[in-house]
């Protein structure tokens, strides 16, 4: 039996609709979309099937992807084709019991029940080319569709201080993005006040505070050293 088909031209407009009123509509993923199959999302917007293959956006989770009509199909529709020869051959079966009491019936009815199940094979090509609009590399998208939900790795951004100094580093997952880059007082101040923390920004602007002083007690011990240091030149006579 085929298995599911995706989306139909008509199931697009039906979900481009509800998209537009406001609504969620739910979609089950097909096996085309790889391991996330048989589960359900939510679509957010139906894009322009001519600017991309993937332009239907759902929300998976926390994610939001694009997928091709292929990967989806609405829930609870299911692949009605193939479920008209299962029917057929049940309908055929009184045949047997009526072949005791007159043969000619039977035998007229089994090229009827073979006909009828004939008759949806050539349905099956005659939907292939609405499927053919679809893109066809569905081998290759599994492993695409693994690497949209993993998503991207964590981003951190380090301010720290230490002996005095300031210094800034970054960090995505294992890699080191930037190692530990000096940054001034000032700079590190303004960093952490656009934070919605005044505890962080207290206690940053004790640091930058205390350096501060320490920086001013020192300058005026340098002056008055300088100070000393002139006066005794200027006791010292010049020799020509």
């Amino acid at each position: 039996m085929a298995a599911p088909r995706g989306l139909s031209v008509d199931d697009i407009e039906t979900l481009r609709s509800a998209v537009s009123s406001g609504r969620r509509p739910k979609v089950v993923f097909t096996a085309a979309a790889g391991q996330i199959a048989g589960q359900t999302g939510q679509v957010t917007a139906v894009g322009d099937p001519a600017g991309a293959d993937e332009f239907i956006s759902v929300r998976f989770g926390r994610d939001k992807l694009e997928f091709a009509p292929g990967d989806l199909q609405l829930p609870g529709k299911a692949p009605r084709r193939p479920a008209k020869p299962a029917g057929k051959p049940a309908a055929a079966t009184p045949a047997p019991a009526s072949d005791a009491s007159r043969p000619a019936a039977a035998s007229t009815a089994k090229p009827a029940a073979t006909a009828t199940v004939a008759t949806p094979q050539p349905a099956a090509p005659a939907a292939k080319p609405a499927a053919d609009t679809e893109p066809r590399p569905a081998a290759a998208r599994p492993a695409a569709r693994r690497g949209k939900a993993k998503g991207p790795a964590e981003l951190s951004v380090t301010l720290t201080w230490q002996d005095g100094d300031w210094s800034v580093q970054a960090q995505r997952g294992s890699r080191v993005l930037a190692k530990p880059t000096p940054v001034r007082a000032a700079d590190a101040l303004r960093m952490v006040e656009m934070l919605d923390a005044p505890a962080v920004s207290d206690a940053v602007g004790e640091i930058v505070a205390a350096a501060r002083d320490a920086a001013a007690e020192r300058a005026e011990q340098l002056r008055r050293e300088l100070a000393e240091v002139e006066a005794r030149l200027a006791e010292l006579p010049q020799i020509d």
